[in-house]
């Protein structure tokens, strides 16, 4: 089974996880990861690979600029706090809650504060596949939700500081990307080390974890440790908790790949998340949920906007089928698929969006075929695909946007692109 391990002796951040999962990939497709990267349409940003070493291990650390700035976070000393109540590192939280005084705050002025509603719209617009797409949202909205249930507010009330914004944005895409493009059947990883001590941010100096990234870590196994600063961000507690199915020591694995994704501070131990990418022994299957529930009294409109609320949140699929009920009603058997760790999330969208009293919840395994995100070059030009093998498999399909967008632009039909995309293949 294609396995990626997540090794998070020293925690998870965003950049991290990116950086490591990305030295995965074959240098061709890595050369295409940081092309799409910057070229994501986020107002200046720059995405670059760059040599790095902690404790004398080599490794590798993708730098991500806005206009040339980079985000860092601050470790506190509390006994050295006094020395250092003006300085001005960049504030460790990507959001606040704020009323419309705290806009004139000197600190704020010169900032762009994004809603999520804008945040929703960037990512809209990206030139990405739209699975890669739901997972960016998805991910970004457990942030979202994370940082507005440690201010006590709702998330609409949630503002996102211009900088960390775009800073997150393309981290999480870029961890969603290398996903789509390794493919794996399953994502596993360690406990992960949370840190200790304090960091400072928008708000002043908070405990690590911060209360955002500590919501996010529910269920997750984590641990404080001996190492005095912050380890894991609420960015890369969120991506665990969107990718991750199970939470452990390393399986018997077959390494064909490893990644060392180095982060910026300098601690006792190198300062890496370690990724590792093989066939794991055994004949384990990666598991997913199926919640469902019988509607009787919702009409055809309200079921499919119910439909699309579970898509864009990141389900893995969702769809309807006619059943007759007691008293001979006919209804709606409206079934969801998501992975394990959405499950409650997904509960609680389809109670809020439907007239159900109840879901039912089954946990199921599932035989999938390896797939793996190829650009394939054809006589109308580059279109994106999906290659899919295993079980004596082995098929190509042409991802619907781009082929849509080609017959669109060339008088085509559908067929004609998908069968260029086959062709293209054999040669």
């Amino acid at each position: 089974m294609k396995t990626i391990y997540l090794e998070c002796a020293m925690g998870a951040a965003g950049d991290m996880l990116m950086s490591a999962l990305s030295e995965l990939l074959t240098p061709a497709a890595r050369e295409e990861f940081f092309h799409t990267m910057n070229h994501l349409g986020l107002p200046g940003v720059q995405v670059k690979r760059l040599e790095a070493e902690s404790c004398g291990i080599r490794g590798v650390r993708v730098e991500v600029t806005v206009r040339g700035q980079e985000e860092h976070s601050e470790d506190v000393d509390l006994r050295g706090e006094a020395e250092h109540a003006h300085a001005h590192a960049h504030p460790h939280d990507h959001a606040h809650a704020h009323t419309h005084e705290e806009h004139s705050h000197a600190r704020h002025a010169h900032h762009h504060h994004a809603s999520m509603d804008e945040i929703r719209a960037l990512v809209q617009g990206m030139p990405v596949c739209e699975p890669v797409r739901q997972d960016v949202l998805a991910v970004y909205g457990l942030i979202a939700e994370a940082e507005a249930h440690a201010h006590g507010c709702p998330v609409e009330q949630i503002h996102f500081h211009e900088v960390g914004t775009l800073d997150a944005v393309a981290d999480v895409t870029g961890v969603c990307l290398l996903m789509q493009m390794l493919a794996p059947q399953q994502v596993l990883a360690s406990p992960v080390h949370a840190g200790s001590g304090h960091v400072r941010c928008a708000h002043g100096v908070l405990p690590v974890p911060a209360p955002a990234t500590a919501w996010l870590l529910q269920g997750i196994p984590w641990y404080g440790g001996s190492v005095q600063g912050e380890l894991c961000t609420p960015t890369g507690a969120a991506l665990l908790k969107r990718f991750v199915t199970k939470f452990g020591p390393m399986p018997p694995l077959r390494a064909e790949a490893i990644g060392y994704g180095m982060g910026t501070k300098q601690f006792g131990a190198a300062n890496c998340v370690r990724a590792f990418l093989g066939q794991a022994d055994g004949e384990v299957l990666p598991r997913i949920v199926q919640l469902s529930c019988n509607l009787d009294d919702m009409t055809g409109e309200a079921v499919g906007f119910c439909t699309r609320v579970l898509l864009e949140a990141g389900a893995l699929d969702v769809f309807t089928a006619p059943i007759q009920m007691k008293k001979d009603r006919p209804a709606v058997l409206l079934t969801c698929l998501c992975r394990t760790g959405q499950a409650d999330e997904m509960a609680g969208l389809l109670l809020r969006h439907t007239t159900t009293l109840g879901v039912r919840r089954t946990l199921c395994e599932r035989y999938v075929l390896e797939r793996e995100a190829v650009t394939v070059e054809t006589e109308y030009g580059p279109v994106r695909a999906k290659r899919a093998r295993g079980w004596g498999i082995d098929r190509i399909k042409a991802e619907y946007d781009d082929a849509a967008r080609i017959a669109r632009e060339q008088g085509l039909t559908l067929d004609q692109v998908r069968r260029a995309v086959e062709r293209a293949e054999k040669r």
